[in-house]
């Protein structure tokens, strides 16, 4: 192209429109940024993006939230870093929750009005009740925002006064570890004896009837019976040894018990002398053990059988044995074998859960006062064990988990059912010592080696020239 005036005003024009287009364009750019966000997780676990439980939550929570950190302000504490990191995470999905820090050492008037005992301890407010949540995770946090969430407080009745688990006490047998763990996720543990109290509080969302030790009186059972057919929710964990007086609830529910103790093979490969222990990894599909990747043990459990629940129940066995198991009939010493006379086969039913519509005011009567967010659905289920939560084997496999689900379950709180911590599986880079080697002589070896030779080479090549 011949350079004259006419030409190179025509490259001022295109070069002043480009710059025009460019600079609105990034304009264009900067303004979508703030009315459109858009953020992806390429972690392997991904472990920066809530869980599908916690998104479901936020839609439900309809009114703002208020977080307030109670955290120290330095750069060498990364505290208020993994704070805003996580709660960032809630504010994609939710805008109208807020957060805010407070500096505990230049507050320590609202620090002990709070009553805060850690660094980095935060408050979270939602319709004017409060929470405290002292661990910085998704799990602490989602489970805090769901005790906030609910309507009213959950209250779970433990029935004594026949040697059954105490959810309070520190014995082996007993329940204290799990009932603690039921109260810090919002629960409201009581006990209920029959005897003092003959009647069964209307706002009760579930019932635990606990591995009785001794009779119940035919009053007491009856009240039982009652509150199940007016449409209480109901726990029951029975034993091998007998029902106590239970049997005409088993018949209300349409359960059967086999005779004898659950004996698994399985347990040997895991170390486990007893025989007595029953041994669960795959579970049936149900909400309760949906997604339950570990095992769960059942020490001395009875196997149930569900043939006979009929309408209006729907019956769901959700924790089976395997099909190597069987029920032993006989005494549990010496060597045990399977005795095709006495004993039953496996696969063996170890829990049951049975669900009904609710029933309605007329033939029989519900509570005037009941919980209006207990559902429109009654639920039971009745394990053959009530070991597996105790003090003693909370802590083997997935049987606090279990647990867990299993209360949330029967209460409604079906969002609440795990939200499991996710690991940070790509932060270390593991290599064998061959490969370590390899990269170290490269690096201090063959690559500067490579350099200087090529150098090398060129400078040859151009002194030729």
């Amino acid at each position: 192209m011949e350079a004259n005036k006419k030409n190179r005003r025509l490259l001022r024009l295109q070069g002043a429109s480009f710059a025009v287009l460019f600079l609105a364009a990034v304009g264009l750019i900067a303004w979508l940024s703030t009315r459109y966000h858009f953020q992806a997780d390429w972690t392997a676990a991904g472990r920066h993006t809530l869980a599908p439980a916690s998104v479901a939550l936020l839609a439900e929570l309809q009114d703002p939230i208020r977080i307030t950190a109670f955290a120290r302000q330095s750069e060498l504490v990364a505290t208020r870093r993994q704070i805003s990191d996580l709660v960032g995470r809630y504010q994609r999905h939710k805008p109208d929750l807020t957060l805010s820090f407070v500096d505990p050492d230049m507050a320590p008037d609202r620090v002990r009005s709070e009553g805060i005992s850690f660094d980095g301890e935060m408050v979270v407010e939602y319709q004017g009740r409060k929470q405290h949540v002292q661990q910085i995770n998704e799990q602490a946090l989602t489970n805090t925002l769901h005790k906030l969430a609910r309507a009213g407080e959950r209250k779970v009745l433990f029935l004594e006064g026949h040697g059954e688990r105490n959810p309070e006490g520190g014995a082996n047998h007993d329940y204290g570890a799990f009932g603690e763990q039921l109260r810090n996720k919002g629960f409201h543990i009581a006990r209920l004896n029959l005897t003092a109290t003959p009647e069964i509080p209307a706002d009760a969302a579930l019932l635990v009837i606990a591995s009785p030790q001794v009779d119940l009186f035919p009053g007491e059972v009856k009240l039982i019976q009652d509150y199940v057919e007016r449409g209480g929710n109901l726990l029951w964990l029975a034993e091998p040894e007998g029902r106590h007086q239970l049997d005409p609830l088993a018949a209300q529910l349409g359960l059967a018990f086999h005779p004898g103790t659950v004996v698994d093979p399985t347990t040997q490969l895991l170390g486990i002398d007893n025989a007595a222990f029953a041994v669960v990894a795959d579970y049936p599909p149900h909400a309760i053990v949906q997604d339950l990747a570990s095992v769960t043990l059942f020490p001395f459990a009875a196997a149930i059988d569900p043939a006979g629940v009929g309408e209006p129940w729907q019956a769901t066995p959700f924790l089976r044995t395997v099909p190597r198991a069987w029920s032993e009939g006989g005494v549990m010493q010496g060597a045990i074998s399977y005795d095709a006379g006495s004993d039953v086969a496996g696969p063996l039913t170890l829990a049951v859960a049975l669900e009904r519509a609710r029933p309605q005011a007329g033939a029989t009567e519900a509570p005037a006062d009941e919980d209006p967010s207990a559902g429109a659905q009654q639920r039971v289920a009745v394990i053959g064990d009530g070991d597996f939560l105790a003090n003693a084997y909370l802590g083997n496999g997935a049987n606090q988990e279990l647990g867990e689900r299993l209360i949330n379950w029967l209460s409604h709180d079906d969002a609440l059912m795990h939200i499991p911590p996710k690991a940070a599986v790509d932060t270390r880079l593991e290599l064998s010592p061959l490969l370590s080697g390899v990269i170290g002589v490269s690096f201090l070896f063959l690559i500067p080696g490579g350099l200087v030779i090529a150098g090398v080479v060129i400078w040859l090549k151009r002194r030729k020239r």
